[in-house]
């Protein structure tokens, strides 16, 4: 019954329905999984300005699920999600910038996009910008605040940031990790009060 009435508004270029029509054949709900179909539909939704149809097509581009495998596309679909400030679009393009996959390797994108992304509470921008900011990729390295992006993400069920934690603690003075701690605290708090329902 969903699947009958999203594809009669979806015809009429509702992008909500153009999306939740993309989704359902997306996960094969009501209908046949089907990625063409998935494709098609977040296409219509994403051309439309949908933020999450954007997100979603970037991910089919990336994956190469009902379309080739185009990470320029990826790009162009995450860049239009993120600047609407989805958080998931952020962290995959802060890591398209970082990996210079679809695009030249920028470091400084990396983490410019990662930390809009951790700032709304995204675990894996938080893991990420903590490594960005322990090697000093694209930002001056700073171990206390490496540690503080790390613990958050750690708190926010990050499994492998306890790995990157491992790494930066013993390079840190007493000191620099209760700096550390009270950071984390405190950006813990923002990114609680930033995430986006």
């Amino acid at each position: 019954e969903a699947v009958k009435w999203y594809t009669k508004s979806a015809e009429q270029g509702f992008a909500d329905a153009q999306f939740n029509l993309g989704l359902m054949y997306d996960n094969g709900e009501g209908v046949p999984q089907d990625y063409k179909q998935a494709v098609k539909w977040y296409t219509k939704s994403a051309e439309q300005g949908h933020a999450m149809a954007q997100y979603n097509l970037g991910l089919m581009y990336k994956n190469g699920e009902g379309v080739p495998q185009d990470y320029k596309q990826a790009v162009k679909w995450y860049t239009k999600s993120a600047e609407q400030g989805n958080a998931n679009a952020q962290g995959n393009l802060g890591l398209m910038y970082k990996n210079g996959d679809g695009v030249p390797q920028d470091y400084k994108e990396a983490v410019k996009w990662h930390t809009k992304s951790a700032e709304q509470g995204n675990d894996m921008a938080q893991f990420n910008l903590g490594l960005m900011y322990l090697y000093g990729d694209g930002i001056i390295e700073n171990y206390v605040t490496a540690y503080a992006w790390l613990s958050v993400a750690k708190a926010n069920g990050n499994a492998i940031a306890v790995k990157g934690l491992d790494v930066v603690r013993p390079k840190m003075s007493k000191e620099q990790i209760a700096e550390g701690q009270k950071l984390a605290r405190e950006i813990f708090k923002r990114t609680e009060a930033n995430k986006k329902d």
